[in-house]
């Protein structure tokens, strides 16, 4: 079992938003997770060849919280890690391979949680569509939200 507690990094300076009195909890296919406390996450949905094979579809949702604010607590031992490029390493569960977290050497401060393997709702909302020019040609890309052809702006 796993228990990773977050203090996910509020967005643009904005106060603490705490999700109900019940915490958020990850759950993989065998593994739980739980928060302590969740301020606002940045979310994007990232279009790139990379998220694409590593989450097997059109596009990965992203949620980046400060590396400072993530903990593991338990099962550290049953993490395993898949480098596919220099710096750029992602965790998953070695019983299940579910994913857990992602981490970038050119942006130590943040690491970079799969929102799919939440149980409990996320009241933030995404902010953008990253690396749109990259979609898969299969994808029919209707949205409201800005689209980029790289990072959103600001990062």
């Amino acid at each position: 079992m796993f228990g990773i507690y977050a203090a996910l990094s509020p967005m643009y300076g904005e106060q603490p938003h705490i999700i109900g009195s019940a915490l958020p909890k990850y759950q993989t296919h065998c593994c739980k997770f739980n928060h302590q406390r969740t301020t606002r996450p940045t979310i994007i949905h990232c279009h790139c060849s990379l998220c694409r094979k590593n989450s097997g579809t059109a596009f990965a949702t992203n949620g980046f919280v400060n590396t400072d604010d993530f903990t593991i607590t338990k099962g550290q031992a049953l993490l395993s890690e898949y480098s596919f490029k220099v710096g750029r390493t992602r965790y998953f569960c070695r019983c299940c391979g579910s994913p857990v977290y992602s981490s970038n050497s050119d942006d130590k401060s943040r690491i970079r949680i799969r929102l799919g393997i939440f149980d409990t709702d996320i009241t933030e909302q995404v902010l953008s569509h990253n690396f749109v020019t990259s979609k898969a040609n299969w994808e029919l890309l209707e949205t409201s939200l800005p689209c980029y052809e790289k990072h959103e702006p600001g990062r």
